[in-house]
């Protein structure tokens, strides 16, 4: 890894965040070193390797990933533009705790913006990418029957949102949502991670897909509040502050 400590643009075998201490991998599979840093950081902190209000320090993690304090720094800068990371005066860069005000104001906006995505998807969406979806929905079933980890099921579900924002037609909606789920990564893994969440999540976009292929946007835009309501209170209930119903919202209402 020495030429990688070197050259920041070296080319790694991407890494999976599977034990307590994962380390960049030598290798030549196109995935540049510094993505894969931030793919491992990532990771550590949304399976709580690295816990909320913990400081992350640049010698610990430039022995633990291999790699030279240029990348990790750009790493951190990285993370830190996305949400997860913030820089404190004195104390350095730590990982974020999230508060519920912060909590309550990006699920609103979030709830809001894939109701939005889903009514203009029955839209606006071919056939072809109705089918697309339901095979995303399909890989995500299979992950959960399977026992997948949350960090596994993160994925398949961002697959799910990316093919319904890629559809959705509106490139301003998704853009804007691509980055808010950047920021509540940390909330949505909290979310998961509660009792009973997984297949309840997977239940509630079970009824966006039957809305969105019945091809009824309001339901579907329904759906997408039911389950974002959902949603948001197994991850205050994770961050000790559990939240009231939506008065009236009931599961496809």
């Amino acid at each position: 890894m020495a030429a990688a400590r070197e050259n920041n643009t070296e080319m790694v075998e991407p890494g999976v965040v599977a034990e307590p201490t994962p380390t960049a991998r030598q290798g030549r599979s196109g995935t540049p070193l510094r993505a894969q840093v931030v793919g491992l950081i990532r990771d550590s902190i949304l399976n709580f390797h690295y816990k909320p209000g913990q400081r992350l320090i640049e010698r610990e993690l430039i022995e633990r990933f291999e790699v030279s304090r240029t990348t990790i720094r750009e790493a951190l800068r990285e993370l830190t533009s996305e949400g997860l990371l913030q820089s404190i005066p004195q104390r350095g860069v730590v990982v974020v705790v999230p508060t519920p005000q912060d909590a309550l104001e990006m699920y609103e906006l979030r709830a809001a913006l894939e109701s939005l995505a889903a009514r203009k998807f029955v839209e606006r969406a071919s056939d072809t990418q109705v089918a697309k979806l339901r095979a995303a929905l399909d890989r995500l079933d299979v992950l959960i029957s399977e026992g997948g980890s949350t960090l596994d099921v993160l994925r398949a579900k961002d697959v799910f949102y990316e093919t319904l924002l890629s559809g959705c037609g509106n490139r301003a909606v998704h853009e804007t949502l691509k980055g808010l789920q950047a920021r509540i990564s940390l909330l949505r893994a909290t979310s998961l991670g509660r009792p009973g969440r997984l297949t309840a999540a997977r239940d509630e976009l079970h009824a966006v897909m039957s809305a969105i292929e019945a091809r009824n946007a309001e339901a579907a835009a329904r759906a997408c509040g039911y389950h974002v309501e959902q949603a948001k209170r197994a991850g205050l209930e994770g961050l000790g502050t559990p939240v009231p119903s939506v008065p009236g919202l009931r599961r496809g209402q």
